[in-house]
């Protein structure tokens, strides 16, 4: 092996597993999905396995559905593998107990990431793999991406000589993301190392028609428990299969790999044991407790299953007095966690006198340093040392966290540390990567990133954190200590401080539009003192300047990329800048020249335009400003500001008592003012003819319309301006505000006005001055009765959006739809969601973007899996149901007791209970009422006492096209023929948003996506057509941008049906790579409508009753002419025709054919004659 590449972690088991996979069933979720695109996008490619073939990759519906096509692929004699993590595990383990029980060599890679509990969490530790300990299956545990590109195969190898499934893990996003420079395996070494006989045994034992045999049969109490015992002899060979080839993977690399890896002194005392990256974190503290004499020392465990008494005892020193088990899961109510326990077993049955303590730590990624495990050596040490402590956290409740060591010091010889804070999908993170492959792949150096995020989509905050060095570095935690900082938003200095850890003379590079003299009021104390104190070099760059004079936008990634290279000095700049510029041909070079002369220009720019700022001493002294905060929440001060701040890791547990299930409260995200955007909406009052479609597409709620009394006009702050021309607001003034500091800049207000009266300007310090305004009309305009029918377009945005402020990216597709909804029904709605963009940007910690109005009534979410969000929306419906009919049930009684004007209040009440126009105002009036009677009146009082199910709730459920279309689809099914009054809104993006672009069942032919690399061969599913054919679910697809009238009939129509309903709304993604930008994503909405690529519909079941035709298709007849031009106008078309021209115009000719058809069946339901049939 000589071959050295830079890769992540699951680059390396994708690489790996490549080679023994025949057919690879997938299905997305993070952080594994990547595994299953680089081996879909190398059999796209060509790409041979060890058996001289490509290998055959099939997405599957769930995971639970590519477990099963997992199991029958085995049965059929393919060697098969598949990749998961978290939840989509748990859907597979009922497959883990069958592959195990049959024999079967498969093999399950997994990025092992937290579950879902009191909170979802997508990053990373043990707590999926753990759960499957008792499933049969093998565990394979790697430490870093070196190891997983060794021992992977070993996986695989394994598998196939002891006919045991194995589940290879390492940690997710730790290692999953980690990039690392690494000795690439070659395919020859395996095809050396593995077992052909076993091979051909494992196919014989397929099954054959030709040698017919039953699998999978039921048995009884008399033999079913002798049958288990049988496979024992399986599990007892296969620790020393492992050994084995982990010795041969050993010869072939130099890298000594064991069942268990011991590190340390040879008369060790005390030792940590553990599983994945902590093991790299120990060896370093190991290392330096070594140094000051200490006998002490660290096992890796590698072969979790089978647990191998054996190969533990071969590398324990003989010396070892205690040992400190850390676990990275939990596992609640336990006397310990399973590594522990298995420890604690192993030294009782082996009669070792050893003390054995456990502990947890590393929970959903939590960083652990070196520093940590100090804490767990000096606790080893006492008399009787701390068990089931906690590391990494402050545990003011429980007391069992033990107190981070201070800092101890590291050999960091030829280790330059770099960090990176950028904005989401500002490129960064990409540029950083390909700085890391660059340097990777053309020098001696090794290298290492890891990129820290936070739950929003594009927009939110991204750290990355890169290291070159002469030496392999196995430095698995944050960068604490930096000597290249870069910050590319300029907001950022004020919010955070990214100069923390910066070293004494290392370089700080802003990303900013001010000039030195604006620099000296811009800059924060805490900044300047960073600066001056370390003697910092402080350079500044305009790279968004650049980046918009070259047509490059907000993404300034290839800018300060460049600039990094010349001003850290890794490598010489001029080989920088053509392995730059090389990189920029073999990422870009398909989407034209233009492309990539802009990116080459961003180069030149990046290496000259920066400029050194050459500061006074005095900013040593800088004083800080007191700056007057605006009202918050409790919560918000103590909780959500702290790790909006970035320091979350320093809060207690105690911040959490009182919310330990999981709670947050609603109405939070108004008070984080981030202040991203660069350039903001400003409005013309004499342009302003009072139309409302800037609010009305705005994703964020940032436009809003204000109506003022003349009174309050005059109130208003100086420059308050109100439209000279609009009517809309009938006696009111009527101005539109903007919020500044929450605006994402995506222009898509300034492109639907049809008069201009919208433009985007600077975001600068005068034009924040207009967040008065904002607060004004926010806070201090007296709520007022609609003056126009909410409806309608105009009426409807004078209805207080209930959501605002989400992480959805700029010109998201799918938040306008659910704001109108909110703006609607808001006040009375419940909401489940399904897992996905939607329940990211709506509910990620620590704000929520789901408020409430003046009267604190807004809707009420929750989030259970991916797979069953319906499943949970009807169980929300069925309780509140219940209870509900209850009341009715006792309607007679409570009237028995009641004033006349009581009973006809109960009467109304129960006449109208599921009528949603006017129940606020009823259940109001029935409260008040029974609030004067109800003392001592015990019907009345139970009445009373249920005073939250008067008002007639609005259930919605609301998820993505792959909860819908694809994992969720039978849930989805099933609601809507149940024939309850649920209303089912699909935002439908054509592909998996939120794990990555991944194709669902909504892809459209011809699309690429990940999981389809060569364009989607298949036609779309018609969600809407499926759910028609019951003919009792009110059913509608719509477009905003194309018709936003008929949007609201369809939601209006939907929510007032007394039944099931489905509206499938179109909603453009940055996956879709638009190239007018997703400021125009209304416009791509109103071309995709005009071309015949999507139709707009309704179905209402009602009409049927009137005689009429219950289909209404409400698109006109298309212009085909432009559907080409809609398919080239986006990057996931567009690009099939640039890697695959010959397929692309097959495949362009069936998408077009595919809507003309699908069209035209519309349009003969339209047309069918409902009355003459009801006549008949």
């Amino acid at each position: 092996m000589s071959k050295f590449k830079t890769m992540d972690g699951n680059e390396a088991a994708a690489w790996v597993s490549y080679a023994f996979t025949e057919v690879a069933a997938i299905y997305p979720i993070t952080p594994s999905s990547p595994m299953a695109e680089h081996v879909d996008d190398w059999s796209a490619t060509g790409m041979k396995n060890l058996f001289g073939h490509k290998v055959n990759v099939i997405e599957m519906q769930s995971e639970a559905g590519a477990a099963g096509a997992f199991h029958g692929s085995l049965q059929a004699g393919a060697l098969t593998t598949t990749y998961t993590a978290s939840q989509g595990f748990l859907l597979m383990m009922p497959n883990m107990y069958k592959v195990a029980g049959e024999l079967l060599p498969g093999v399950f890679h997994v990025a092992a990431r937290a579950l879902a509990n009191h909170a979802l969490s997508i990053f990373g530790d043990h707590q999926d793999v753990m759960a499957a300990r008792a499933t049969g299956c093998c565990l394979l545990a790697e430490s870093n991406v070196q190891e997983v590109m060794d021992l992977a195969g070993v996986a695989h190898l394994s598998a196939i000589k002891g006919s045991l499934p194995f589940i290879n893990f390492f940690d997710g996003f730790r290692t999953s993301h980690e990039i690392q420079k690494v000795e690439v395996m070659d395919f020859e070494n395996y095809r050396k190392l593995v077992d052909w006989e076993a091979i051909d045994r494992f196919r014989k034992r397929a099954l054959n028609p030709d040698n017919p045999q039953v699998r999978g049969t039921a048995e009884n109490p008399d033999v079913y428990f002798q049958h288990t015992e049988a496979a024992n002899k399986f599990y007892d060979a296969m620790p020393d299969i492992v050994a084995d080839y982990m010795d041969k993977i050993s010869e072939i690399t130099g890298r000594s790999y064991k069942p268990f890896n011991y590190y340390g002194a040879p008369d060790a005392e005390h030792i940590i044991v553990s599983m994945g990256s902590l093991s790299d974190v120990a060896k370093q503290t190991v290392d330096y407790l070594q140094s000051q004499g200490e006998k002490v020392g660290a096992i890796n465990v590698h072969l979790y299953r089978p647990f191998s008494n054996k190969y533990l005892l071969n590398v324990l020193p003989k010396t070892v007095k205690k040992i400190a088990v850390v676990d990275r899961t939990k596992e609640p109510g336990s006397l310990g966690e399973p590594l522990y326990l298995d420890i604690v077993g192993f030294v009782k049955e082996e009669g070792l006198n050893i003390d054995v303590i456990g502990g947890r730590t590393g929970m959903g990624s939590k960083d652990v340093l070196p520093e940590d495990f100090l804490a767990v050596f000096k606790e080893l040490k006492k008399d009787h040392p701390l068990n089931g402590f906690t590391l990494g956290i402050v545990d003011d409740v429980t007391n069992l966290s033990l107190p981070r060591e201070p800092k101890m010091p590291l050999d960091t010889t030829g280790l330059t540390s770099c960090k990176f804070w950028g904005f989401g999908s500002d490129g960064t993170v990409g540029a950083n990567k390909s700085a890391i492959k660059i340097i990777g792949d053309h020098t001696d150096m090794y290298a290492q990133a890891y990129f820290a995020y936070d739950s929003k989509k594009s927009g939110g905050v991204t750290i990355s954190h890169l290291r070159f060095g002469t030496r392999p570095i196995d430095m698995p935690y944050l960068i604490d200590a930096a000597d290249y900082i870069a910050c590319h938003r300029q907001s950022y200095v004020g919010r955070f401080d990214v100069l923390r850890g910066i070293k004494e003379g290392g370089t700080f590079m802003l990303n900013c539009t001010w000039t030195d003299e604006e620099l000296e009021h811009e800059l924060p104390a805490r900044i300047k003192r960073a600066i001056a104190k370390n003697h910092v070099k402080f350079y500044t760059l305009n790279g968004d300047a650049i980046g918009q004079k070259l047509g490059l936008g907000t993404r300034i990634n290839m800018v300060m990329q460049a600039a990094f290279f010349a001003l850290a000095k890794i490598i010489p700049v001029e080989d920088a800048v053509k392995y730059l510029k090389d990189s920029i041909i073999k990422n870009y070079g398909k989407k034209g020249q233009k492309i990539i002369d802009m990116n080459n220009g961003a180069v030149d720019a990046g290496i000259k335009e920066f400029h050194e700022v050459n500061y006074p001493a005095s900013w040593a002294d800088a004083v800080d400003e007191v700056v007057e905060g605006r009202p918050a929440t409790k919560y918000f001060t103590d909780v959500a500001k702290p790790m909006l701040e970035q320091v979350g890791d320093d809060l207690p547990v105690s911040a959490f008592v009182g919310r330990e299930d999981g709670t947050m409260p609603s109405g939070t995200s108004k008070f984080e003012k981030a202040g991203p955007a660069l350039h903001v909406p400003s409005w013309d009052n004499e342009k302003c003819i009072g139309c409302l479609q800037c609010s009305f597409v705005c994703p964020h709620a940032t436009v809003r319309p204000c109506l003022t009394t003349k009174e309050e006009t005059a109130a208003a702050p100086a420059g308050y301006k109100v439209a000279t021309k609009a009517k809309s607001g009938k006696e009111y003034d009527l101005a539109i505000v903007v919020d500044q500091l929450d605006c994402l800049e995506c222009g898509s207000c300034v492109n639907v006005c049809p008069v201009q009266a919208l433009t985007m300007v600077p975001n600068t310090d005068e034009e924040r001055k207009k967040m008065e305004f904002w607060y004004y009309a926010t806070e201090k305009v007296a709520p007022k009765a609609n003056p126009q029918n909410k409806k309608t377009v105009i009426g409807s945005q004078f209805e207080q959006p209930l959501l605002e402020f989400s992480g959805a990216c700029a010109g998201c597709g799918e938040t306008p739809y659910v704001k109108l909804v909110t703006q609607l029904f808001g006040d009375r709605m419940m909401i489940a969601n399904a897992t996905g963009c939607s329940s990211i940007w709506g509910a990620s910690a620590p704000v929520s973007p789901y408020t409430m109005n003046a009267a604190g009534h807004g809707p009420s979410w929750a989030n259970s899996l991916f797979e069953d969000a319906a499943e949970f929306g009807l169980g929300m419906f069925l309780g509140v149901d219940k209870v509900r009919k209850d009341l009715v049930e006792n309607l007679d009684a409570a009237k028995a007791v009641a004033s006349p004007e009581l009973q006809e209040a109960l009467s109304d009440w129960a006449a109208h209970a599921y009528e949603g126009e006017g129940t606020r105002e009823r259940a109001d009036k029935l409260t008040a009422l029974l609030e004067k009677e109800a003392a001592g009146k015990p019907v009345l009082e139970d009445f009373l006492a249920k005073k939250q199910f008067f008002v007639k709730r609005s259930q919605w459920i609301i998820g993505g096209d792959g909860w819908s279309y694809d994992i969720g689809y039978g849930g989805v099914d099933h609601v809507l023929a149940s024939d309850n009054d649920i209303n089912v809104l699909v935002l439908d993006t054509e592909v998996y948003s939120n794990t990555g672009g991944q194709s669902s069942k909504a892809t459209p032919t011809a699309a690429i996506a990940q999981f389809a690399a060569a364009g989607k061969r298949t036609k779309k599913k018609d969600l809407g057509m499926m759910a028609i054919s019951y003919g009792y679910v009110y059913v509608a697809q719509v477009a905003m941008g194309a018709d936003k009238n008929q949007l609201l009939k369809a939601i209006t129509e939907a929510e007032a049906y007394h039944g099931p309903s489905l509206v499938i709304c179109y909603a453009p993604c940055i996956n879709h790579g638009i190239r007018k930008g997703m400021g125009k994503s209304q416009t791509e909405e109103k071309l995709a409508v005009e071309c015949g690529y999507w139709d707009l519909f309704r179905y209402n079941p009602d009409l049927k009753e009137q005689g009429k035709n219950p289909f209404s298709l409400d698109s006109k007849e298309p212009d085909y002419s432009k559907f080409q031009e809609f398919l080239q106008g986006e990057v996931r078309y567009a690009s099939v025709m640039k890697q695959y021209p010959q397929e692309a115009e097959e495949l362009f000719k069936a998408a077009e054919e595919n809507a003309k058809w699908r069209y035209n069946s519309y349009k003969r339901l339209s047309k069918e004659n409902w009355g003459a049939e009801v006549a008949e």
